[in-house]
């Protein structure tokens, strides 16, 4: 048997950068003999195995062929014959497709060192087009290295665009879509995971609600940049530099939903948008099956965004209900996420992108103080009396508040 470094760990290596995964494949070997050697069994479609030490995973090398639709549909061959080449012939990318051996020998057949240096990334083998879940990963791989300067090959893209046209990606189940757009929502770039989907057509089949906003003009005293897509843009990249929280990346992306189903004949105004974008981020939480804590922040940034941009000039019971609709005093936490997602729609403007953001700053100061009202300041008062006492004390906090 001879085993090899693959993949990321070996990609990663000649970039310099920091990885900490290590991925090997195993050529030559058998079942039986890495059963003997006392590593652990664990691939359902292939011999994956874990290490008996060091649980790092050893998969025997394979080669593949389309069998069916979607991600699964392969059969796969993992005879002791098949060489280094053949199996990583199968892989996405070239820069994917580098291998070292124990002596720190590099072994690349096609020519991954040289699109690393050019910063490219391009597909292996026509073999690409046969797996639909490399659209989403070359478009996360296209947001991790955005900002060492990497792009996509002209030729790969017309294969994910040619794989977004066959219908294959329907053929994903939710869980690896989602597993996919969580990963982008927790690196780097996620704007630019979004416009690679958006360029290959994949868009318009995983987030048809999202997809809708390109092209969708909105009121130039508000919004000089006009595209409403392109606001969604410019506010996930703003989002980013406050926070790496993936909810409130989310909740960004999604906020403006309701603006796709402005009618055409009040356009660029999108008078109740924050409406109507609700059940579209349910629809979209639904069939992606995003977890609740991102849904919950999602859905209030979504109904509640306008009224946090108009925090100072809102009446004091305004701004009490929307606080509690919040649950800004016993969620700080959630709150804090809320507000941040607001600023990042607020900044993600044409003109924007440097300015404070006041309202945030202003609604954060209100909830602070009126967190010093609780029960211990009435003594003797319980349920409606006692809720209507702690009401009044902060209304005239708030009232204070905006006249300062």
């Amino acid at each position: 048997m001879n085993i090899y470094l693959v993949g990321g760990a070996v990609r990663d290596k000649l970039l310099n950068l920091p990885f900490s995964e290590r991925d090997y494949v195993v050529v030559g070997g058998t079942p039986e003999q890495m059963i003997e050697q006392g590593f652990s069994p664990v691939g359902k479609d292939f011999p994956v195995f874990l290490h008996p030490k060091t649980k790092e995973e050893y998969a025997l090398a394979r080669k593949e062929k389309k069998s069916g639709h979607g991600y699964g549909g392969f059969r796969f061959d993992t005879d002791p014959q098949v060489t280094l080449e053949e199996d990583l012939l199968r892989r996405d990318l070239t820069i994917n497709a580098i291998a070292e051996d124990h002596k720190g020998n590099i072994i690349d057949p096609y020519g991954g060192r040289e699109d690393l240096d050019k910063k490219i990334l391009r597909h292996v083998s026509d073999a690409f087009a046969e797996d639909p879940l490399r659209v989403l990963r070359v478009a996360r791989f296209a947001a991790r290295f955005h900002k060492l300067g990497f792009s996509i090959a002209p030729q790969t893209l017309k294969l994910m665009q040619r794989l977004s046209q066959s219908g294959e990606l329907q053929y994903l189940t939710t869980e690896r879509v989602w597993q996919e757009i969580d990963k982008a929502l927790h690196g780097p770039a996620f704007s630019t995971f979004i416009q690679v989907l958006r360029d290959c057509g994949a868009l318009t089949v995983l987030l048809p609600e999202v997809d809708n906003l390109f092209g969708v003009p909105q009121r130039a005293d508000y919004h000089p940049e006009i595209d409403t897509g392109t606001h969604i843009l410019m506010s996930l990249d703003i989002a980013e530099s406050l926070t790496d929280d993936a909810s409130v990346r989310f909740a960004v992306l999604v906020h403006d939903l309701g603006k796709g189903v402005t009618p055409s004949d009040i356009l660029p105004r999108h008078i109740g948008h924050e409406d109507a974008g609700v059940p579209l981020v349910n629809r979209v939480c639904d069939r992606l099956k995003v977890p609740n804590h991102y849904r919950e922040l999602a859905l209030l940034v979504t109904r509640y965004h306008l009224l946090c941009h108009k925090a100072p000039g809102l009446k004091p019971k305004t701004t009490l209900k929307l606080l509690q609709k919040l649950d800004a005093f016993r969620r700080p936490e959630r709150f804090e996420r809320f507000v941040i997602s607001c600023e990042a729609d607020g900044r993600g403007r044409a003109g924007y992108q440097d300015k404070p953001y006041a309202p945030g700053d202003w609604l954060r100061r209100a909830v602070e103080q009126l967190s010093t009202v609780s029960a211990k300041n009435f003594e003797g008062s319980t349920g409606k009396a006692l809720g209507e006492a702690i009401n009044k004390r902060r209304l005239r906090i708030l009232e204070e508040l905006k006249k300062s």
